[in-house]
C-alpha cells in the first residue's frame, strides 16, 4: 500500500502513471510540497535571526550589568575606606574633646585652689 502511494507521487506525465491519475492533483501536491520546503525554511530562517539577534541584545544586556556591578563593587570599598577614616577621626576628636575636658577640669581646680 505504501508503495503504491509513492509511486502514485511519482506520476507526473501521463506515461508514468499506472492508473492515469489526474496530473493537475499531482503537480498541485508537488507545488504543495515545494512551497512547504520554501516557506518553511524562509520561517525557520527568519525565526533563527530573530533568536540570534536577541542572544547578542542579551548578551550585551549582561555585560553591560558585569559592569554596573564591577564599578558598584569599587565605589563599595571605596565608601568602606571613607567611612573608616570617619570612624577614626570620630575616635581622634573625642580623644581630643576628652583630653580638652579634662585640661579644662585642671585649670578649675587650680584656679580653686589658688
Amino acid at each position: 500500500m505504501l508503495i503504491e502511494w509513492f509511486l502514485m507521487w511519482h506520476c507526473v506525465d501521463i506515461a508514468n502513471c499506472k492508473d492515469g491519475g489526474d496530473l493537475s492533483n499531482i503537480a498541485a501536491t508537488y507545488i504543495g510540497i515545494i512551497a512547504g520546503f520554501v516557506l518553511g525554511g524562509i520561517i525557520s530562517w527568519w525565526i533563527y535571526n530573530r533568536q540570534e539577534k536577541t542572544a547578542v541584545q542579551q548578551q550585551e544586556i549582561l555585560d553591560h550589568i558585569a559592569n554596573l556591578e564591577e564599578k558598584h563593587e569599587d565605589i563599595l570599598e571605596k565608601h568602606e575606606l571613607i567611612l573608616e577614616n570617619i570612624q577614626k577621626f570620630e575616635q581622634n576628636h573625642d580623644e581630643m574633646l576628652n583630653n580638652i575636658l579634662t585640661l579644662n577640669k585642671k585649670i578649675d581646680s587650680l584656679l580653686e585652689n589658688k
